[in-house]
């Protein structure tokens, strides 16, 4: 019966054009939050079916579907917060940080230093060094002032004024293919492919320098996402309202035959 189909082209609707606002409202939600990358969807028709006109064959869709979920990499605007192991990427790159067994790629540089001296993100994973080791400055409980250059070498300074010479260099990697990371949870990124490996961690590339005391803010545009929130909102009414009819239609029918 095609009124069936579309009740389901309406039914698809409702399910895909759901995950679209699902994406949209994750989007407003991390507005503020520290490098925040957002995302995008795009749709697809579903097959369609082949019916029989006058002229020959024709095809009428069956529904809607989600096609693909896009992260967008751009980089968003710096801002100073006066601390010193706040660090923000001005170009190209991300910071690594390690578990104990996994690594890590990520863009939110709000690190400090631990009680031991070694360098951590908020959740105490370590930050990975140019050398690919955790970054650790030696007899921590002396260390009156660190400095982070723009190439990431760090400066720290004891109590008697002498420098640590360790030379420790915050690394930061490359990803050609940024499509290939995989979103975790608090800003971390993984490939999503299990055969994959992040790059091992360098100095920054030409071009690339790592600010202190600025954090990179979240990319998401508010203005776009509301105008995406309401033509999304409408399309999802619209749906509603499809199968709304459909069903009518088909109690219509239902009623006749009973007469």
């Amino acid at each position: 019966m095609p009124l069936i189909g579309t009740l389901t082209s309406g039914v698809s609707a409702l399910r895909t054009f759901s995950k679209g606002l699902e994406v949209i409202g994750g989007n407003i939600a991390n507005v503020n939050t520290t490098a925040y990358k957002s995302s995008s969807t795009s749709f697809s028709d579903t097959f369609s079916n082949t019916v029989g006109t006058a002229s020959g064959n024709a095809q009428i869709g069956s529904g809607v579907q989600l096609a693909n979920i896009a992260t967008h990499y751009s980089q968003g605007a710096l801002t100073s917060t006066g601390k010193a192991t706040d660090l923000g990427i001005a170009g190209k790159g991300y910071f690594v940080v390690q578990d104990g067994a996994n690594d890590f790629a990520t863009r939110d540089g709000a690190f400090h230093f631990d009680s031991t001296g070694a360098l951590v993100n908020a959740q105490g994973k370590a930050v990975l060094s140019a050398s690919n080791a955790p970054i650790v400055v030696p007899n921590f409980s002396a260390v009156s002032n660190i400095s982070i250059g723009l190439d990431g070498t760090i400066t720290a300074f004891y109590n008697d004024g002498t420098p640590d010479d360790t030379s420790q260099q915050i690394g930061v990697i490359t990803v050609d293919d940024e499509s290939k990371l995989l979103k975790q949870a608090n800003n971390l990124f993984d490939f999503g492919s299990v055969s994959a490996t992040l790059p091992v961690p360098a100095a920054p590339v030409a071009g690339t320098k790592i600010q202190s005391g600025a954090l990179e803010q979240s990319n998401v545009d508010l203005t776009e996402q509301f105008a995406e929130l309401i033509t999304t909102q409408r399309s999802f009414q619209a749906a509603s309202r499809l199968v709304t009819v459909s069903d009518s239609v088909l109690e219509d029918i239902v009623n006749l035959k009973r007469s």
